[in-house]
């Protein structure tokens, strides 16, 4: 009976050393991610040093431009500092056209405002990033019945409406988000955004579909002022959503916090 007692407190000890595991460390359990560790942490680090970040870095976020095929990634290490470009990646392929993802199905890379939703270790794509998708504007704007899902910044250079990156390249960007969310970031916004609105090309080629395609200008009009904001500030409007499925800012809060948007529903809120 004393035996079983005691081999009772043990199992229960090893229970709860492995519940007080960090996010951090359960996810360097999986190959790929420690792998990931070993050979891309100590040249993150260097970066970000380079930038005046101390690593790891508390909070990223992430900026994607489908036409210009690129995605960049910021830090900062306190709530109240502006946001640091840390690198830009290289996007290696895209699927559809410019304008937002409505139906599933249709190819498209989503356009607008989401926060990472799910870490992926054991991705058929190497390493992935899920994102929020579809958010509360695009359930009212999509087609109800099927808007579609599983979109994920992933690996393996393939695509059919995702947002992919080369191997190495999303190994770099995971641990940086891993890092940010075991330092307590649960909102890490990734912002998709049809061009860069500073590129006059970009801005030219999204005129010439504008001319055919009246709802998406309105769209990229509406998504273009929160684009405006951060270039000026490089902290991020509270991003709402109003009944209609469309974004309304406001100016950001002192503190992080999770926003509420129409219907009461949580949206990311990071200034």
């Amino acid at each position: 009976m004393k035996r079983l007692f005691i081999g009772i407190l043990s199992l229960l000890g090893t229970y709860g050393a492995h519940a007080q595991q960090s996010f951090l460390e359960n996810q360097k359990l999986f190959p790929r991610v420690g792998e990931a560790f070993r050979e891309k942490e100590e040249s993150i680090k260097k970066e970000c040093a380079k930038k005046g970040i101390a690593w790891p870095a508390k909070q990223i976020y992430i900026r994607s431009f489908k036409l210009d095929s690129e995605m960049e990634i910021w830090a900062r290490n306190n709530p109240g500092d502006t946001f640091t470009l840390v690198k830009t990646y290289r996007v290696c392929s895209l699927s559809g056209k410019m304008g937002p993802k409505r139906k599933e199905g249709d190819r498209q890379v989503p356009e607008g405002f989401y926060y990472i939703n799910d870490f992926n270790p054991n991705s058929s794509y190497h390493l992935s990033l899920g994102i929020n998708y579809p958010n509360y504007s695009d359930r009212v704007l999509s087609d109800q019945k099927k808007p579609g899902g599983d979109i994920y910044i992933h690996g393996s250079c393939l695509t059919v409406g995702c947002i992919p990156l080369t191997d190495e390249f999303i190994s770099e960007v995971y641990i940086m988000a891993v890092q940010a969310k075991n330092a307590g970031q649960d909102f890490i916004p990734v912002h998709v955004f049809p061009v860069r609105f500073g590129n006059s090309r970009s801005m030219d080629y999204l005129g010439s579909q504008s001319l055919t395609d009246n709802e998406s200008q309105k769209f990229w009009l509406n998504l273009k002022n929160a684009y405006d904001y951060f270039e000026k500030t490089r902290k991020m409007p509270v991003v709402m959503v109003n009944s209609q499925g469309k974004y309304v800012y406001t100016a950001p809060t002192p503190e992080p916090a999770v926003a509420q948007i129409g219907g009461g529903r949580p949206a990311q809120h990071t200034n």
